[in-house]
């Protein structure tokens, strides 16, 4: 079963459990998968790998508004987006833990044979490729910095 007919299946559960906020997320990926469907240029079919992407950044967003909400002292507009973004990860692969992560580096910095800074951007391609999904970029940059640092 595939991304949009599984989120289609867990939105009608949402709808009969009356769950207000699971709800809403289902019906904020759905609306974003069905704009990268039908876009300009698009062959009405979308990959793994773009909703995977768009998920992460909805996640993303929901988390930057909550930190925003919070800092205006709006905690339960907060509330609110942090559950969203909570109910989007569901539908994301496992993310790998730092030590996972660090370990794959410095595999993949063996592997192209990576010394000083300036081979970042090697290690970028290939670890952005493989960890699609399972890590945010910002992080494999950091951990990739320290490694070569060092």
């Amino acid at each position: 079963m595939g991304l949009w007919e599984k989120i289609t299946q867990d939105l009608k559960q949402a709808m009969k459990q009356k769950d207000k906020y699971r709800l809403e997320a289902l019906r904020a990926i759905k609306s974003e998968l069905l704009l990268m469907k039908t876009a300009e240029g698009g062959s009405g079919d979308i990959d793994e790998a773009a909703a995977l992407k768009a998920l992460q950044k909805m996640v993303k967003q929901r988390k930057e508004s909550a930190e925003l909400y919070k800092s205006k002292g709006r905690e339960e507009l907060a509330e609110e987006e942090l559950m969203q973004a909570k109910y989007i990860e569901e539908y994301l692969p496992k993310q790998l833990s730092e030590e996972e992560l660090t370990e794959e580096l410095k595999k993949i910095i063996q592997q192209v044979g990576a010394q000083t800074m300036k081979d970042m951007g090697k290690v970028m391609g290939i670890a952005s490729k493989q960890f699609a999904g399972r890590a945010d970029n910002r992080k494999i940059s950091e951990i990739v910095k320290k490694l070569l640092n060092q």
